[in-house]
């Protein structure tokens, strides 16, 4: 938030996939002036049903994401290319259990600012149509209540259209910010 408190050239857009999704709502509900676009890509809006029993069963899960077969299996269903997938490795080996259930944690938790639907820049929803149905859900409740029109939902895509459509979303997302 410094970095786009200093900035000459500002309002700014922000785009964000998922956790960064959430976290560029925040920001341009908070801090409006910094923000006059949100690109909202894959976004879970609506808390899960199970958060406690889900953040348990992570926590002990959570050494598995450090061996290299389960860090394979999850970067497939994540849609990370092999070229990406040593740093994929690296990070998860080096992230602790307790940032991890942090994160998804406050990721499972989160819920739309009531001052979503006043924000007066414009929004983007874009979310894969082979998704789970909370995230369509969630996509319909980002735009409910705004003027923006409809999420838009990209066909073929699962939960990882920045890497699984990357040329498709830089043009679309370069054709909604013209």
């Amino acid at each position: 938030m410094e970095a786009l408190q200093h900035r000459e050239d500002r309002p700014v857009a922000v785009v964000g996939f998922s956790l960064g999704a959430q976290l560029a709502v925040l920001l341009a509900v908070r801090r409006p002036d910094l923000v006059s676009h949100v690109g909202i890509i894959s976004a879970q809006a609506e808390p899960s049903r199970w958060p406690s029993a889900t953040l348990a069963l992570l926590r002990t899960a959570a050494p598995l994401a450090k061996r290299e077969w389960f860090a394979r299996a999850q970067a497939r269903e994540l849609f990370i290319p092999p070229t990406l997938f040593p740093d994929y490795l690296r990070t998860t080996q080096n992230l602790s259990t307790r940032t991890l259930v942090a994160s998804v944690g406050e990721n499972i938790r989160f819920t739309i600012p009531p001052t979503w639907a006043s924000y007066e820049g414009k929004a983007l929803v874009v979310v894969g149509e082979r998704e789970r149905a909370i995230m369509a859900r969630s996509a319909h409740h980002l735009t409910r209540y705004r003027a923006d029109g409809e999420p838009e939902a990209i066909a073929e895509c699962g939960h990882g259209v920045p890497l699984q459509k990357p040329h498709w979303l830089a043009d679309r997302l370069q054709a909604w910010l013209a």
